[in-house]
């Protein structure tokens, strides 16, 4: 009678475990083969903050060869490239986040996660758009287009932000929706670096996007420059809005 009462318990207790637990799974990778950003620990420290306050489970590597295998990726849902640079996957682990993307997984892109990968066709249309150049930090005006997103419910139609504004090559697929825009007007969109120069984007310069692409979902914001970004309700609110959409799917509102 002991015995089958222990086996209860712990069956009991296998099945609380499980139906009490995360509610999913990140993989953040922050490799870089480039420009290496100061403010990655202060990236990092916020999406571990974002797991505890929204209740899932986060692993955080930089190696690539311990992660981007099929067997690896299969325990994620999502997959958060923050401030990555340049080439920083080989063709083997290329092949395995596609056929992640492809199972119908998703991916969030932070910063230079657009300035990763540039010889890699399939990872261009993932995250939509390419970076170019961008000019100084600077404050400008940047605008609400779209709220029906997770996380885009509690900001401003229009607020003033300091950042690098990232300047876009173009569009790599056709269904990107666009979040955030920033005003051109507001700052000094000129730069110059040898060859490459900044003149703006005419008129319409995104900053965050989304879109479902090969069986799964990808989230991009240039945003998150500095540390200081990263204690931010406001934006951390964005951040988690994409991971939640890019880990399961849900959130988009129906427009009114």
């Amino acid at each position: 009678m002991q015995r089958k009462i222990t086996i209860i318990f712990v069956l009991f207790s296998m099945v609380s475990l499980t139906s009490f637990g995360q509610q999913f799974k990140v993989l953040l990778f922050t490799k870089v083969a480039g420009y290496h950003h100061e403010a990655v620990n202060e990236g990092v420290d916020a999406i571990r903050w974002l797991a505890e306050r929204n209740d899932f489970a986060l692993d955080w590597h930089q190696d690539a060869s311990r992660v981007f295998n099929d067997k690896a990726l299969a325990e994620y849902d999502v997959v958060i490239f923050l401030m990555t640079t340049e080439d920083i996957l080989n063709d083997e682990q290329q092949e395995a986040f596609k056929r992640f993307i492809q199972s119908g997984k998703g991916f969030v892109g932070i910063h230079t996660a657009s300035d990763t990968e540039y010889d890699w066709p399939w990872y261009n249309q993932l995250i939509g758009r390419m970076f170019y150049i961008h000019p100084h930090r600077q404050t400008a005006a940047i605008r609400v287009e779209d709220r029906n997103f997770p996380g885009m419910q509690l900001m401003p139609d229009m607020r003033w932000w300091t950042d690098e504004w990232y300047e876009f090559g173009e569009e790599k697929v056709d269904n990107l929706n666009y979040l955030i825009t920033v005003d051109e007007s507001t700052y000094d969109v000129k730069a110059k670096w040898g060859e490459k120069e900044a003149k703006g984007m005419n008129g319409f310069h995104p900053v965050a996007w989304y879109h479902n692409f090969d069986g799964g979902r990808a989230f991009y914001t240039a945003m998150g420059h500095m540390a200081e970004t990263y204690s931010d309700a406001i934006f951390l609110e964005h951040i988690y809005g994409g991971i939640f959409w890019a880990a399961t799917g849900k959130g988009v509102m129906k427009k009114q």
